[in-house]
């Protein structure tokens, strides 16, 4: 049994609950977590919406990212040891706890080992919104000169998708405001701009969730990368649309936590709170406007 944070049909809030884990596979990892990002896909999940996009039933836990002490290996896990410090992203919507619980199941696969040079609490603001950017930023192909636009910019995942776009040789461009321009500049980008413009860009990275707004920005035959949202963006003019939900990758964060430590992705935190006060993170999150994430961190009393 652990307490967990869990989202259920006929409530607009996350509750803590005692849940029982499931069984250990033979792949998996059993983790205490030592934090976890609040996202805004979370309140989301609790609210309702999400839970519609992704056709989930019944009570389910919540939560993507998190860090932790590994408690158990299932029998066919190699490279992980009771004690190793991880970090990973928990991508079954359907599991009685995720990532917001005192414990947790992920596949070993989903897990990275978490460099000794990062603060195990603050790490956890970086496993869903560093493999998304990436992901995102993937799915448009190889540079190759072209601009980017990324909207969202200043936000956790737009953040670094400019930051790995900018390393992988876009000419990145950043929608976000003028307050912003200072983070926006030093995550790589080369410039600001504070509305969308019209057709003027090769492809975007849209960290906003404009969604079709967000491809009027795009040339004649461009390509967008976006997630799920209740109202996707569509083709159109031949651009490229994809609509990709974040897949859980070991080996893929394990090369983001590397350049956390190398500081080319910053580990940006709004706050911490208790697991028992998460109600204060998740309004927090759910009103926007917010610079970095807020951690749950269970073992922290208020």
């Amino acid at each position: 049994m652990t307490f967990a944070l869990v989202s259920k049909s006929d409530n607009a809030a996350p509750s803590l609950e005692e849940v029982v884990l499931p069984a250990l596979g033979p792949g998996d990892l059993r983790v205490r977590v030592t934090a976890a990002s609040v996202d805004p896909v979370d309140p989301l999940y609790a609210g309702g919406p999400a839970r519609a996009i992704f056709g989930l039933t019944g009570t389910v836990g919540i939560g993507f990212s998190l860090t932790g002490v590994v408690v158990a290996t299932g029998a066919e896990v190699t490279g992980f040891s009771v004690g190793d410090r991880v970090a990973a992203v928990h991508g079954d919507l359907g599991a009685p706890a995720r990532a917001h619980a005192e414990e947790t199941v992920v596949p070993a696969k989903a897990a990275a080992p978490l460099p000794g040079d990062l603060d195990p609490v603050d790490a956890a603001a970086l496993p869903l919104n560093a493999l998304t950017a990436t992901q995102l930023v993937d799915h448009l192909g190889p540079a190759e000169g072209r601009t980017l636009l990324v909207t969202g910019a200043a936000g956790a995942v737009g953040g670094y998708a400019v930051a790995l776009a900018a390393r992988a040789g876009w000419t990145v461009t950043g929608l976000a405001r003028e307050s912003d321009r200072t983070f926006v500049l030093s995550a790589g980008a080369r410039g600001l701009i504070t509305e969308l413009p019209g057709p003027s860009f090769d492809a975007v990275v849209d960290g906003a969730v404009l969604q079709s707004a967000a491809v009027g920005a795009i040339r004649d035959g461009g390509a967008f990368a976006g997630v799920p949202s209740a109202a996707p963006a569509t083709a159109e003019r031949g651009i490229d649309v994809g609509i990709l939900s974040v897949e859980p990758d070991g080996e893929q964060l394990a090369e983001l936590l590397d350049l956390a430590v190398r500081g080319v992705l910053a580990l940006r935190v709004a706050g911490r709170v208790p697991l028992a006060d998460a109600a204060t993170a998740y309004d927090k999150v759910a009103g926007g406007g917010q610079r970095g994430r807020w951690l749950l961190v269970p073992d922290q009393r208020a």
